[in-house]
């Protein structure tokens, strides 16, 4: 009985033990963690990981379903996972395919500068991978809907549409604020730029890992490698391009406000611009039901058709 007895006391002190160091990660590592989970979840949901080889190293996806091809680009920073809660219910009427862009995620490289020929060439590996016949409907959010308009210039035989959400091709700055936060105040100032005021707010041990992250990170590696970013915006050559374009924009979004997504559907031939009320930059975090929505909307809807010219 006293050895049954010091067991169960040894497996709760183990357990105890667990759940106290997992407190620890979520506290100390809230983002790591969110992102583990968020990769957990889409495997959950049917989606196989897939590594094929590229240039700079092994490219990471998730693919399921099956059908018309969706290929989706989270943005700086982020991650396959960040589309864990949107995903699923797409992948039931197609075939969706999420990338980790090079750098980011599981993919490499694993150190040094991310100039946007590196991630240029982990997608292009992907895509040969993963989207290789027939065309596909590519889109992405911020940086990964920059990715999704360069990649889709360059091979426009192989493509259905764009989905752009809270991101595109053209220059932009934001005044006042940085994506490299050294302290709270910069952090809360960027957070709230990103989210939409109603939503819940961040707490300050999640704003002290985005300082910590953001100083050695995914995105300082793609800061890093920005110099060479000037030549592959697009500002007035949006008119030259051969395919359709879906607009999605958070009407929140204060980096990236929805007057660049109205500038954008003014000079795009063929365009349709759906904004997102009380949304921000991150659509698929902040208020993935209501963006899966109005993606499956418009989706199921014929391409936007070019403007007549006079």
């Amino acid at each position: 009985m006293r050895t049954r007895t010091g067991v169960l006391v040894g497996v709760g002190v183990l357990a105890l033990a667990v759940a106290g160091g997992a407190l620890w990660a979520f506290f100390r590592h809230p983002l790591a963690v969110h992102a583990f989970w968020s990769r957990r979840a889409l495997k959950g949901a049917g989606f196989a990981r897939v590594e094929v080889p590229a240039p700079p190293g092994p490219q990471v996806a998730f693919v399921a379903g099956s059908g018309p091809t969706l290929v989706l680009l989270h943005g700086a920073g982020d991650q396959a996972g960040t589309w864990s809660r949107v995903a699923p219910e797409l992948a039931r009427s197609r075939r969706v395919v999420l990338v980790d862009l090079a750098g980011h995620g599981d993919s490499a490289p694993s150190s040094g500068p991310l100039p946007i020929e590196t991630l240029l060439s982990g997608l292009g590996a992907a895509m040969d991978a993963e989207a290789p016949a027939g065309k596909v409907t590519i889109g992405g959010n911020s940086l990964g809907a920059w990715l999704a308009v360069l990649w889709a210039r360059a091979h426009p035989e192989r493509v259905e549409r764009v989905v752009l959400i809270d991101g595109g091709p053209l220059r932009h700055v934001a005044a006042g604020l940085t994506l490299q936060p050294r302290d709270r105040a910069e952090a809360r100032k960027l957070v709230a730029a990103l989210r939409d005021p109603g939503s819940l707010a961040v707490p300050d041990f999640l704003l002290e890992d985005m300082i910590r992250v953001a100083e050695h990170g995914p995105i300082a590696r793609v800061i890093a490698g920005s110099g060479s970013a000037g030549r592959w915006t697009l500002d007035g050559r949006l008119g030259t391009l051969p395919f359709p374009v879906e607009i999605l924009w958070g009407e929140s979004d204060r980096l990236i406000p929805l007057s660049y997504a109205e500038r954008m559907a003014a000079e795009l031939p063929a365009s349709r611009l759906t904004p997102l009320p009380r949304c921000g930059h991150v659509p698929s975090q902040e208020c993935p039901a209501l963006l899966t929505e109005k993606l499956e909307e418009v989706l199921k809807l014929p391409p936007p058709p070019r403007r007549a010219t006079p």
